[in-house]
């Protein structure tokens, strides 16, 4: 963890700030934006980019991914130019948890996977692209979104101290932890050979 400077009500307001950007759904919102219906009665019925791409329409899923990635880099980056690092790990978790756990869809959000890696990139850029190029490679060899999640997410405190960045280790721990419980169905699925590789169209999965 980096040294606590920040006091308790700049800490709240970081945390405030995050909650309230990690919870724009922008799935859910470009997809009614394009027409595209109801995001959350399509596919898997989750609100992310994975989601999107199975209503067929890749710049939807395109800029789902972007802007999901860059809401919680914006956290991050914002939280340090404005306060301190305390404040932008703690603006890094509630992004997260925005998104996670959006209040305006009665707290039934995305997995994370974009925002995760935008938070990554944002915090520590060398972690970022090592998670990056960790869900890249895990990807492409085995044709799993959900297990180049997993990978990814599970190495982030794997190279926070490897890359110099050992304050943050704490941070890809949660983070990463979070990521597991949201793939818990995917986690099940994997282990019965029942996952659908990227491409494949999802049957019933969540």
């Amino acid at each position: 963890m980096p040294p606590m400077t920040s006091d308790p009500a700049t800490l709240l307001l970081w945390a405030g700030i995050g909650y309230l950007l990690g919870s724009i759904m922008f799935g859910v919102l470009l997809s009614r934006a394009m027409g595209l219906g109801d995001l959350r009665k399509i596919g898997s019925g989750n609100v992310g980019a994975t989601n999107v791409l199975r209503t067929g329409n890749k710049r939807a899923a395109a800029l789902t991914l972007l802007l999901d990635g860059g809401k919680g880099a914006v956290a991050v980056l914002l939280a340090r130019a404005f306060a301190a690092p305390d404040a932008a790990q703690v603006a890094a978790l509630f992004v997260f948890l925005g998104h996670l756990f959006p209040v305006w869809l009665m707290f039934r959000g995305g997995k994370g996977v974009a925002t995760f890696l935008g938070i990554m990139l944002a915090w520590a850029w060398p972690v970022g692209l090592a998670c990056c190029a960790t869900w890249a490679a895990t990807a492409a060899v085995f044709r799993y979104s959900s297990l180049a999640a997993l990978m990814a997410a599970g190495m982030a405190p794997v190279y926070m101290p490897l890359l110099g960045r050992g304050e943050g280790f704490l941070l890809g721990l949660l983070l990463g932890a979070l990521v597991y419980a949201r793939h818990a169905g995917n986690i099940a699925r994997l282990r019965k050979g029942t996952e659908p590789r990227i491409g494949q169209k999802a049957r019933g999965a969540t």
